[in-house]
């Protein structure tokens, strides 16, 4: 008997299904059957916002279409190797992360904004510096690799927080001023760098407030959701304690439920919100044109 999303054979019908102490096991699971959930809901809510939310629905659905598929494997791999799933993991990634990275994109654009295509370019550079380097050190290919290639994955993930905060948005908070922060606000309209924190930054009047607040709220999970993923790396690949594996995979989990879906769903609120508040402002002026109709009939009544 195999287990149900692969090939493999078991003795034991029971070595193919989960069990009540298998905590990972159990956790891919969850997160598999939610994602499913997810893709369900966000395809059918984008029928429900307005027009130029849809795309970022359906973009959101992809997400977490492809990480529900991956998930079903991963979970079959775990059950039957009791190893940690790297090579699924990181094709998942591969197509999920550079998906969630469109998203800034498409909301900008929803605001009627222009984007560069080196915007997204920037984006996917980061993003293939932070897999690469995650993936190579994941596999330990040679000894000492987990600890060497940790650091670049990470100036990957703080290479897309540069860009959708902006270099001088970072430097400003810290706070630097002067001259320092003006010929760094130079430098980054040269090399382009931080052009989607400085679209909404400075796009006061232009960019309407639920489109700043769905990119704040992604923003925020890139920032702080994210961080879940090097404390993942760094509990499987660079301590050396028993039970790795299985921390390195609750902990993935974990980030993915929070990552994924999280992300999608703070676009969808907004544009649930945007759309409810256009659906309301059109009944209201309805109301007050409906109104503005039925006074000259009143007053010709009157006058009779």
């Amino acid at each position: 008997m195999g287990a149900p999303m692969s090939s493999f054979e078991v003795t034991r019908p029971d070595d193919a299904f989960l069990t009540e102490t298998d905590d990972v096991a159990v956790s891919f699971w969850i997160i598999s059957i939610a994602m499913i959930a997810a893709t369900f809901f966000f395809f059918l809510e984008a029928q429900t916002v307005a027009g130029h939310w849809t795309t970022s629905l359906h973009t959101g659905g992809l997400v977490t279409l492809v990480a529900a598929v991956h998930y079903m494997y991963m979970r079959e791999y775990w059950i039957q190797v009791k190893s940690s799933p790297i090579v699924y993991r990181y094709i998942d990634w591969s197509i999920t992360v550079p998906l969630q990275m469109i998203e800034f994109n498409l909301i900008l654009k929803a605001s009627g904004k222009n984007t560069s295509p080196a915007m997204f370019l920037r984006l996917l550079i980061g993003t293939i510096v932070m897999l690469a380097f995650g993936y190579i050190g994941e596999l330990q290919i040679f000894p000492g690799a987990n600890f060497i290639f940790f650091p670049f994955g990470m100036a990957g993930w703080f290479f897309i927080l540069l860009e959708i905060f902006g270099l001088d948005e970072v430097v400003a908070k810290c706070g630097v001023k002067g001259k320092i922060l003006e010929k760094l606000q130079h430098l980054e309209q040269i090399i382009g760098l931080g052009e989607a924190g400085t679209i909404v930054a400075s796009g006061a009047g232009e960019v309407n407030d639920y489109v700043k607040q769905a990119f704040g709220n992604m923003r925020f999970i890139v920032t702080i959701g994210w961080s879940i993923y090097p404390l993942g790396y760094f509990v499987g690949n660079c301590l050396a304690i028993d039970g790795a594996q299985k921390y390195l995979n609750l902990i993935y989990n974990v980030a993915d439920f929070v990552n994924k879906i999280a992300f999608v769903l703070a676009c969808w609120s907004c544009a649930k919100s945007e759309s409810e508040g256009k659906i309301q402002a059109f009944e209201k002026s309805k109301i007050v044109e409906e109104g503005e109709k039925s006074k000259p009939v009143e007053k010709d009544k009157m006058s009779a």
